[in-house]
């Protein structure tokens, strides 16, 4: 995994557990990896990976069944998303509606763009 240098590596981490859940790699109440399995695969220390799962505990994503390891909670996927759908509309909408104004587009003029990306994801590839 490559870190970006502008967000803390425990929070990059969250964001990558959050991701394989989303993708359904990782299924609600199944185990995910251990703290020293996600240590050595994504190559930190951890306790940066401990960190990461008590804030994941947190927000109520992973609870630990001690002795045994982390799972995921049941209604996982819909926190995820939830906070995601939060976190895009206060970060990134304002600076993506700014570019509409300042090019004078419509987001009607985006329509057939999401359509072909939406249509390659369905289609399985990537872009």
């Amino acid at each position: 995994m490559e870190f970006k240098d502008t967000q803390a590596i425990y929070i990059q981490i969250a964001d990558y557990i959050n991701e394989q859940i989303l993708l359904g790699k990782w299924l609600p109440e199944e185990r995910i990896p251990s703290v020293r399995e996600l240590a050595v695969s994504l190559e930190v220390n951890p306790n940066t990976v401990m960190r990461t799962c008590e804030l994941l505990q947190q927000q109520d994503i992973i609870f630990n069944k001690r002795g045994i390891g982390y799972f995921i909670q049941p209604d996982a996927v819909k926190k995820i998303m939830q906070a995601k759908k939060d976190a895009f509309i206060s970060n990134e909408l304002p600076q993506f509606f700014q570019n509409l104004y300042l090019l004078e587009m419509a987001l009607d003029d985006l329509k057939p763009y999401y359509d072909q990306f939406r249509k390659n994801k369905l289609n399985g590839h990537e872009n």
